[in-house]
Order: structure tokens, then C-alpha cells, then sequence
């Protein structure tokens, strides 16, 4: 297996968001915690892992942008390694981002999307298609501006 990228989330534009949505980013962690490999490496290095992952899906880029990693395959190698019952999930290669939300919303039987099926609904670019081009974001008041 080749080595895997660390996650260096940019943890000061994070702060605030972090406060103001704890409950969110405690929802992803346990998301993810109930579907790690115990076995995959030190407890102490899974745990950082997850928390990185779950800080950075309040991230205004893609998942792998706002951990800090070079690429979405650097992501995804570091889901199939710490979380390989998520990644062996994501059968269609949905963003890493819009999945986990969307595990999120099966657990707790919501419908967020706007169609039965992926395949037929209107929005279908938005959650999956390439991850290597910019977002550009329309900053919320008091926020700064990232692309």
C-alpha cells in the first residue's frame, strides 16, 4: 500500500465554524468512528484522522482541499485505509464531501436529494464528476473568501 498522505487542515479558517457547528462535526466524527478499521493503525492516529476529516467537511473546497491533501486519490486512499466500510460504499465515486452527509441523512432516515436516483437527478454534476478544478465560494458575511 503507498504511504499515506498526513491531513493538514488549515485549522484557523476552520475555528469559528468548528464552534458554531460542533454538533455537526460530532455527527461526521461518529460517522466515521463507527466505521473504522481498529485494526488499520494506532488508536491515537485514527482518532486524528477522523477529526481532521470531520473539521474539514465544514471547509468551503472539496473534502481533500480543505484536509490539506494533494489530491482526491490521496483522500480516498486514506478512507479505504482507516474507513474501508465507507469507501467500499461509495460505489459510484460520489464526492467524498457530499457522501458522508449523505450517510449522514440515511442514518437518520432523511431525503436530501431532490430524486429517487442518482442517475436521474438534475444535480447530478454537483455530486460527482472531476474534484481537481477550484470551487469558487460566495463568502458568508464576517468570513473570508476561499477558491
Amino acid at each position: 500500500m503507498p504511504e499515506l498522505a498526513t491531513p493538514r487542515p488549515d485549522w484557523r479558517a476552520l475555528a469559528e465554524r468548528m464552534q458554531r457547528r460542533r454538533d455537526e462535526v460530532d455527527d461526521v466524527l461518529s460517522l466515521l468512528l463507527e466505521h473504522a478499521d481498529m485494526a488499520a493503525g494506532p488508536a491515537d492516529e485514527l482518532r486524528q484522522v477522523s477529526w481532521a476529516m470531520a473539521c474539514a467537511t465544514l471547509g468551503d473546497g472539496h473534502l481533500w482541499q480543505d484536509m490539506g491533501l494533494p489530491s482526491r486519490e490521496a483522500l480516498s486512499q486514506l478512507i479505504a485505509h482507516w474507513f474501508p466500510a465507507l469507501a467500499a460504499r461509495n460505489t459510484q465515486h460520489m464526492r467524498w464531501k457530499k457522501f458522508l452527509y449523505k450517510q449522514l441523512c440515511l442514518r437518520e432516515e432523511l431525503s436530501i436529494c431532490r430524486s429517487p436516483t442518482c442517475e436521474a437527478c438534475s444535480e447530478h454534476s454537483v455530486c460527482f464528476g472531476p474534484e481537481n478544478t477550484p470551487i469558487v465560494v460566495i463568502a458568508q458575511p464576517g468570513e473570508t473568501q476561499r477558491v
